[in-house]
């Protein structure tokens, strides 16, 4: 049996959504116990839930290091510390990222040989293959050897999560030429070379990327979480307009009327809340970070990717090729 942590109370829509994604994945796995951590006014009964009461909450506004190392009795602290002494196989929060990110660091702590964890997002393609972002902000800045150790993690969670036998792995640039970029990407592009434990197939254009430039890209913090809004917001825009168009009049709304399964299809595409949550690599335990705007049926895909994380055994094949890179 897989023991899934869960923080209650953080995210947006808290805890309804977290509820009701739990006992999505209980009615379809019954290979998994939870461990929920929350309010105990929101408890529910379930012979694979138990509940603990927490008397504190990290929002969204509390600054990251200082609410995990003053709110002691958080759901979030007390759901990272049940992965960190071995009562649960992983945890799962849709709260504050920077909390999440500083809990999985000062609690669960990296793996050895990990210089910095970096945070992984599992992001669509036009074709449905889908590919790994990372990093996704964790650290906004990095040096060569973080980003070389970001290709060696992202390439382990691509072969053992998402079944690709030999996946690309590809250098976020501004060309695709070998001399193309800064001081950083330059240094990057000859370790990831020299690298025999990775597929490297060169730099790729963030205009490829939704064309399945490579099944894993490599970037530092502050490039990869510009990517990931921008994607996120011209999505947004593109839906916001076609909806104007296709209501402005009556032809149009007809139109609209007939493409509107085919349009809901092309969203949900797009959707990456599909493909489960963003994942920190490099730590001595599986964390999630489901979107904080998750749905019921994101946060199942979080809790449904923390389960294939452990049942996979991601951390230990991680631990295995990292001490030795």
């Amino acid at each position: 049996m897989i023991k899934i942590a869960v923080d209650l109370m953080g995210g947006d829509n808290a805890p309804d959504i977290v509820v009701e994604g739990i006992k999505q994945l209980l009615d379809k796995d019954p290979e998994v116990e939870i461990l929920l951590f929350g309010d105990e006014k929101h408890a529910f009964q379930h012979d694979r839930v138990t509940f603990q009461h927490c008397t504190e909450v990290i929002t969204m506004e509390d600054e990251p290091v200082r609410s995990i190392r003053r709110k002691k009795d958080a759901s979030m602290v007390r759901m990272a510390e049940a992965v960190k002494y071995g009562e649960a196989d992983a945890c799962v929060s849709a709260g504050n990222t920077g909390a999440l990110m500083s809990a999985g660091l000062f609690i669960v702590g990296r793996l050895p040989g990990v210089e910095r964890p970096a945070l992984a997002l599992t992001l669509p393609t036009v074709d449905d293959k889908g590919f790994i972002l990372l990093d996704m902000g964790a650290n906004a800045d990095a040096k060569p050897e973080h980003l070389a150790q970001y290709a060696l993690m992202g390439s382990i969670y691509a072969k053992s999560i998402r079944k690709i036998s030999n996946p690309t792995v590809g250098l976020l640039n501004i060309g695709t030429e070998d001399k193309k970029g800064n001081a950083l990407t330059r240094e990057t592009f000859k370790l990831l070379s020299d690298q025999d434990n990775i597929n490297f197939k060169g730099n790729v254009e963030s205009k490829a990327l939704l064309m399945s430039a490579a099944d894993v890209v490599v970037t530092d913090g502050f490039t990869g979480n510009m990517v990931l809004k921008t994607l996120e917001g011209t999505a947004t825009s593109i839906f916001k307009m076609l909806k104007q168009e296709l209501t402005k009049n009556m032809k149009n709304k007809l139109a609209a009327g007939v493409l509107n399964k085919d349009l809901q299809g092309i969203k949900g595409k797009m959707d990456y809340a599909e493909y489960g949550g963003a994942v920190l690599f490099g730590l001595n335990g599986i964390v999630i970070k489901a979107h904080g705007s998750s749905d019921a049926r994101a946060f199942y895909n979080a809790l449904r990717q923390a389960k294939e994380s452990v049942k996979e055994g991601v951390v230990e094949a991680m631990r295995k090729e990292v001490s030795h890179d």
